[in-house]
């Protein structure tokens, strides 16, 4: 897919980051420990070489295990253009399987690199090349997608450059991943949470009705019983938090103080990937408004905003232009206002500006559970009953299936959204009413028009559901596991897909080997994406040419709720040769 022109061509003027030989890392990209330099160890060219391996990894002033590319977390930025033909080598020295799944990138499906669905996976101590045409530009990248190992550092960012000149004009560049570190062990916070959904929430409701933190937020007593009656929790907003997550700007913790240098005047840009295993962020960058022109590595139309939230997998690149002398801080909080990642934009190297504190935390409403025809009251602020005041009658069940046949009412489903509705126009939970400008999907709009105007021949619907007391995820009530029917698509077929939220948590969605058209109003316009948020009681349409043949992942981002069963089989036959 290749970018189409957004601004007046300008040449392109370089950026930051140098282009590093293979296996030539400074010492400050071994570690979380303070940096000198912004830059990111990077790898270019037609035959790069990985090597998977264990590492050990010190932020915050301890050390644990990692799971490592060449050993630096994140892994080094691979650098490519757009039209070349590449071979990475990618050679493991664990003792067991890994892979690499390169995110976002529209490649043959033996290429993409999911074991069990597009290959086997590569072995202890063994080497795959992945080989493929690079048809594309923009940000994307990369990660493991076996087990748990992508919870332990194995991801790492890619930027490919156009074979032209880059039609988004700036003068400097800095690539900013976002991620979530704990010390315990993957398999330790799996096993906490099918112990618990709720473990590592530490903000649940008091007697009092009201959130851990919160002076402003009071629920009234026929809320708190129907909350209670249906054993949810309106403060459960991510699974995993600052209680045991250390938030990372390129492998750096929030004292670590990793700076981004720029010269008054200059157009920076901002390349920033959500590669978190369970954390969707808010960005912000107090002072500097932030204009956005590219969502999942292909350019929009710009929009300036002040906030935006980014889920786990999606990138968003920005322009800033810091025009005097001081220095900026770069914020992504967590969604929950648990914890924060946090970086310095600066003129010089030693500069910092002012921290903002957490903001307060969000509670859920009815909306995200569903009932958003019924929302008369946020939760926090009023009874979030009818109009006399009342709670709904509502059991705990609430799995009328009715408008939802194809699901599975089996216990790891604890609810059906009675009401869903389109929230592609929200800016995220708990960002409602900041006081600033927050972007919202329906914000973006292709730059060119869509290249398939053909109306969809069919309407595929996909619920996402779940248990969360019980950590139960899946789409249409079947985990993984189970081996659901795949998703099937005739190759070249137009078709549109509606994913349905019938839980309570936000899912980043994506989808392998394709981007799909997001539906947000934009009609001949629609934005093209490969991952996309659905927000708790929400629907998203999207609309799919399926071109690319092959078996392809399908899946939830969250990386415990993938492992929990959250994910299925997309099939798009025939393959190449007429092969069913």
């Amino acid at each position: 897919m290749t970018r189409q022109p957004l601004l007046p061509r300008r040449a392109f003027l370089g950026g930051a980051l140098g282009l590093g030989a293979a296996g030539l890392f400074p010492v400050w990209a071994q570690s979380g420990s303070p940096g000198l330099r912004a830059d990111l160890p990077s790898l270019s060219g037609d035959d790069i070489r990985l090597t998977v391996g264990h590492s050990a990894f010190t932020v915050g002033g301890r050390t644990g295990h990692a799971i490592t590319v060449n050993g630096t977390l994140p892994a080094p930025l691979v650098r490519l253009r757009e039209g070349q033909n590449v071979r990475l080598h990618v050679t493991n020295t664990l003792d067991e399987d890994t892979s690499i799944h390169w995110h976002g990138l529209l490649l043959p499906f033996q290429m993409d690199g999911v074991p069990g669905i597009s290959f086997p996976g590569i072995r202890p101590r063994e080497t795959f090349t992945y080989e493929f045409p690079v048809r594309q530009s923009g940000t994307y990248w990369y990660h493991s997608h076996s087990g748990l190992q992508e919870q332990s550092g194995h991801y790492g960012p890619i930027v490919i450059d156009p074979a032209g000149v880059d039609p988004v004009g700036y003068d400097r560049e800095h690539v900013i991943v976002l991620s979530d570190w704990s010390f315990l062990h993957p398999h330790q916070i799996m096993a906490k949470l099918w112990q618990e959904g709720g473990y590592f929430n530490r903000n649940r409701m008091t007697l009092a009705g009201r959130a851990s933190g919160r002076r402003d937020q009071q629920m009234s007593a026929a809320d708190r019983a129907m909350w209670a009656n249906m054993r949810m929790d309106p403060t459960d907003i991510l699974d995993v938090n600052g209680t045991t997550y250390t938030y990372l700007i390129n492998g750096h913790g929030p004292d670590e103080n990793w700076t981004g240098l720029f010269n008054p005047g200059e157009r920076v840009r901002l390349r920033i990937i959500n590669a978190s295993a369970m954390t969707i962020f808010n960005v912000r960058i107090p002072g500097l408004p932030m204009r956005v022109v590219a969502a999942d590595g292909i350019d929009v139309r710009p929009v300036t905003v002040d906030e935006f939230q980014i889920s786990v997998a999606e990138t968003y690149d920005v322009i800033v232009q810091p025009n005097g002398p001081e220095a900026y801080t770069f914020v992504a909080e967590a969604m929950d206002r648990s914890g924060f990642g946090r970086a310095t934009l600066a003129p010089r190297l030693g500069m910092s500006a002012a921290v903002p504190p957490l903001r307060e935390r969000p509670v859920l409403t009815m909306t995200d559970m569903g009932m958003g025809g019924m929302d008369h009251a946020a939760m926090g602020h009023g009874t979030g009953g009818d109009a006399a005041g009342q709670a709904p009658a509502m059991s705990h069940d609430m799995r009328d299936g009715a408008n939802a046949p194809q699901v599975d009412l089996n216990p790891g489903v604890d609810m059906i959204a009675p009401m869903p509705k389109d929230r592609t126009g929200e800016p995220g939970l708990g960002l409602e009413n900041v006081g600033h400008r927050v972007l919202t999907y329906r914000d973006l709009m292709a730059v060119a028009p869509n290249s398939d105007t053909r109306a969809p021949t069919r309407t595929v619907e996909v619920h996402l559901t779940g248990n969360m007391e019980r950590f139960m995820w899946s789409f249409d009530g079947r985990r993984f596991s189970e081996n659901p029917e795949p998703l099937r698509f005739e190759r070249n077929e137009r078709v549109r897909v509606r994913l349905i939220n019938d839980t309570m948590m936000a899912h980043p969605i994506h989808i392998h080997g394709h981007f799909f058209e997001l539906v947000n109003g934009h009609t001949g316009f629609h934005p093209h994406k490969h991952t996309v948020n659905v927000l708790p009681g929400g629907t998203v349409d999207f609309d799919l040419t399926a071109d690319a043949p092959g078996d392809w992942a399908f899946h939830c981002h969250l990386l415990f709720h993938m492992h929990a069963g959250m994910m299925r089989t997309v099939t798009v036959r025939p393959l190449d040769g007429g092969a069913a």
